[in-house]
């Protein structure tokens, strides 16, 4: 195997993600995940034998690698030869590790009305965006990416255009959100990009984002361990303990598609 080899296989992998639409974030972590791969072989990975696949996986588990991160990279190395290296009979050599399910720390009505409080400033922009994490269920990546005509006051919808797994979905808009937005709207002025970053180009980024809630949450005096997802789960329980029907809070755009 030449030298130059090892670049074109790369370069191959990087097209094979892309002709999958694959998000940048995830080739980089599928790029790290074969890297790692190939420093412990010390060899290009298309000549990997099944043997070096099991020694891995021994590797790894010797040296403690967490279920998620164990199966993720079983995921990479599953896309690799079945894609960019076919070879069938490297995936009967792979051994996907059962994680163990974790209840999720969840806040309460009172400990979100406070983070809330707590949004940095100036402005009502981090207030408005958390309260949409909360009151819509979203993620972190989905609600910097809001667009203006993204918010439906006539049907009461918030749209979230491409989400996880690069689908598009409504989620429900409540009258107090609806009025907190436009409180926003009237400050903040924002033209296309619903929360824009500094040069109101691009949005704001899921790092300043999650920068801003650990701001908050410091200044709400939260001991509990919370990123913005913890507003995401927070969301479902309180609708749950609202006596909501779990087919409105798991499927929401198929419950106000046909109400």
């Amino acid at each position: 195997m030449t030298d130059q080899y090892v670049p074109k296989l790369r370069q191959r992998f990087l097209e094979d993600m892309r002709i999958k639409g694959l998000q940048p974030k995830t080739q980089t972590m599928y790029l790290r995940a074969m890297r790692d791969f190939t420093r412990f072989l010390g060899h290009a990975p298309d000549s990997a034998t099944p043997e070096e696949l099991r020694a891995f996986q021994l590797d790894m588990k010797e040296r403690g690698v967490g279920a998620p991160t164990f199966n993720n990279r079983l995921t990479v190395l599953s896309f690799f030869y079945a894609t960019t290296c076919p070879r069938p009979e490297m995936k009967r050599h792979m051994r996907f590790q059962r994680a163990a399910k974790k209840i999720p720390v969840v806040l309460s009505a009172e400990e979100v009305t406070r983070i809330l409080e707590a949004a940095p400033g100036p402005g009502l922009r981090y207030r408005a965006a958390f309260s949409v994490a909360y009151g819509g269920g979203l993620r972190a990546s989905e609600v910097t990416h809001l667009k203006v005509g993204d918010i439906d006051s006539d049907r009461m919808l918030i749209r979230v255009d491409q989400g996880k797994g690069r689908k598009d979905r409504h989620v429900m808009l409540s009258p107090s959100l609806l009025e907190l937005l436009r409180d926003y709207y009237r400050e903040a002025r924002p033209a296309g990009w619903l929360f824009p970053g500094r040069n109101r180009v691009d949005p704001i980024s899921t790092k300043q984002f999650n920068r801003a809630f650990s701001v908050a949450r410091d200044f709400a005096e939260i001991k509990k361990k919370v990123s913005p997802r913890t507003l995401r789960h927070s969301f479902a329980t309180h609708l749950l303990e609202g006596g909501t029907d779990i087919r409105v809070i798991y499927y929401p755009a198929v419950d106000t598609q046909y109400r």
